[in-house]
């Protein structure tokens, strides 16, 4: 049936959560009821990007945007837009800085900058229905390599692109492929390393919840070229929707004779099998990922031999992250040259980020290389929330580092982020303002490490344990200027010495903030302090005599009896009894308690 107007409305994981199945149905309902369901057709799709402001809903052709809908708004929709052609301007977003509506996101601050390549097909297709893959060129780049370009010519397509890998490192893609087509072996294997672990990151997520197929084609692209018939993607078990949509998209490229024997009359063999991984964040290392998906324990091992030359099941093994292959059907169908306008000299096409912690508009990106973190936090992502100031930005993940207001005009590629005293990583970016405490938020990125690590290698198992008790300690004011010393020389030590990546880069958190908030060490070694007051051991919670009416109101609140005073008298903290849990603070309508 052909429709004049589609209703797409995002189907990811955040919008789900708030509801945007059950606006799904209520919009469908009403078509139906107001009898305009031949005429509008509702899309679940994949993430638009814009979570801060979802549930989404775009309306085509007239690519009105609609944020913040719920299933109540279902009914307006409906008959105002779809029955009568009028906008329902509260239902627009607004602009923040004189609040007037803006009806199409291109007119959006948040997208303006944005370039979709990985994520091109993210929020405009049926994730579930291959036919709308098709007609945005699908599998058009898998019959190109298949009749034109040959196995060989499409790894020189990928060299010439420039492509490298989007799971942090920065390998060059073709390298990796050319390795694994140059080991002679009776059975290869490529594998989609789904396994997406950072802390705030949704990156690879939402392309196989928004876009499966074109990972698909991808892999049957990169087995044919490596001479590999098995595919397999390692996805951890907590990406229930992504899961589910891979299993539809494979299944329908199956019955279209796209993965299977003899794809499209080409005489290649290639199929793909879903591999499950229980959240463990070292299995985003690729040896440790094989040995995950072999049934051993996910322990990264001492590379050379490389994946390339003996991977899965001692098979040459060519191992790419879902951002990677998302990239290499669109290089294919639109070439190199075109791939190599986007970026800068030796990072080039796009990076996907997503973007969260104090900014305003949290939300999946898709940005050129070469854009400086000054664009991406003030401008795609409207600065900091409650006009707070800007303190750190945290790239790479957990074994990233932080970046301060210094670093904001740099522009983001492989070498500078590296030069910077942090990494691209898979593409987690979250954003910290003034009420951050830098010793703190070092402290919770060695938690997440220490709970993370194989135990393997001592420096990583034992060292990064130290690095996290010293830290314990320094933000409950028991630190000492030997310990800061330590701090350094163990995070050096842990770099230089660790088995695998999550090691070598685990101590990033601790270096790049004891270097760049130093003085923030020393606040809470020296004067025992936390400027930020988040450490709560160096807190102490005081009455203001001047402000204090006797009110008791305090008194009452408090779960430890820390505070004591007659009514109509000045009150007194007991700072050995308070547990600094803020409710005397909440409850006070004099503003008569303060935090030291």
């Amino acid at each position: 049936m052909a429709y004049k107007m589609h209703l797409l409305v995002c189907g990811g994981t955040g919008c789900q959560a708030s509801e945007s199945a059950a606006l799904v149905e209520n919009l469908k309902k009403e078509l139906e009821e107001q009898q305009l369901d031949s005429f509008a057709q509702v899309v679940m799709t994949g993430c638009f990007g814009f979570c801060e402001k979802g549930p989404i809903v775009k309306i085509i052709p007239d690519n009105t945007f609609y944020t913040q809908v719920s299933p109540e708004n279902a009914g307006v929709i409906v008959s105002e837009h779809v029955a009568k052609g009028r906008r329902v301007d509260y239902l627009l977003y607004k602009n923040p800085e004189d609040n007037t509506p803006i009806a199409e996101s291109k007119n959006m601050n948040f997208y303006k900058k944005q370039i979709r390549i990985a994520l091109r097909n993210c929020g405009i297709i049926n994730p579930e229905n291959i036919e709308e893959y098709i007609a945005r060129d699908g599998y058009l780049a898998l019959g190109k390599v298949f009749q034109e370009l040959g196995a060989e010519n499409t790894i020189q397509v990928l060299k010439d692109a420039g492509l490298r890998g989007r799971g942090g490192a920065g390998f060059p893609t073709a390298i990796k492929w050319e390795l694994t087509r140059k080991n002679e072996a009776d059975q290869k294997y490529v594998v989609c390393n789904a396994d997406e672990g950072d802390p705030g990151a949704f990156m690879d997520r939402s392309i196989l919840e928004g876009d499966p197929h074109a990972v698909i084609e991808a892999m049957a692209i990169n087995g044919y070229c490596v001479g590999a018939t098995k595919g397999l993607i390692y996805i951890r078990a907590e990406y229930p929707l992504a899961i589910q949509r891979l299993k539809i998209a494979l299944n329908q490229a199956r019955n279209y004779g796209l993965l299977g024997n003899d794809i499209l009359g080409s005489g290649f063999d290639f199929d793909i099998e879903l591999r499950y991984g229980a959240g463990a964040f070292v299995c985003g290392e690729e040896t440790a990922l094989i040995h995950s998906m072999e049934g051993f324990r996910g322990e990264p091992t001492l590379k050379p031999p490389y994946p390339a030359q003996s991977g899965y099941l001692n098979k040459p093994t060519n191992v790419n992250n879902v951002e990677t292959l998302a990239n290499v059907p669109v290089i294919i169908n639109k070439g190199p040259e075109w791939f190599n306008q986007i970026g800068t000299e030796k990072s080039k096409g796009t990076k996907v980020f997503a973007l969260a912690g104090k900014v305003n508009n949290v939300g999946l990106i898709e940005v050129p290389m070469g854009i400086t973190l000054r664009e991406v936090i003030f401008e795609i992502g409207g600065g900091i929330k409650n006009n707070k100031k800007f303190k750190a930005v945290q790239t790479g993940g957990p074994s990233g580092g932080c970046l301060t207001e210094k670093d904001l005009d740099i522009s983001i590629d492989y070498e500078n982020l590296i030069a910077a005293g942090s990494m691209m990583g898979s593409g987690g970016m979250i954003v910290m303002d003034e009420d951050d405490c830098m010793v703190d938020v070092a402290k919770y990125f060695l938690d997440f490490t220490v709970e993370e690590s194989c135990g393997k290698c001592a420096p990583c198992r034992i060292g990064n344990k130290r690095l996290y008790e010293l830290l314990d300690k320094i933000t409950k004011g028991k630190g000492t200027k030997q310990d800061l010393e330590i701090l350094q020389n163990l995070g050096g030590v842990i770099k230089d010495t660790s088995l695998c990546g999550l090691g070598q880069s685990s101590p990033n958190p601790v270096l790049s903030t004891m270097r760049n908030f130093e003085d923030e060490y020393h606040a809470h070694v020296h004067d025992h302090k936390c400027p930020s007051g988040v450490c709560k051991s160096l807190m102490t919670y005081e009455i203001i005599p001047d402000n204090c009416v006797g009110c008791t109101a305090c008194v009452r609140v408090c779960p430890v009896g820390a505070i004591t005073g007659n009514k109509k008298e000045v009150h007194l903290i007991s700072a050995e009894l308070c547990i600094k849990c803020g409710a005397c603070m909440e409850r006070c309508k004099f503003d008569a308690i303060t935090v030291n």
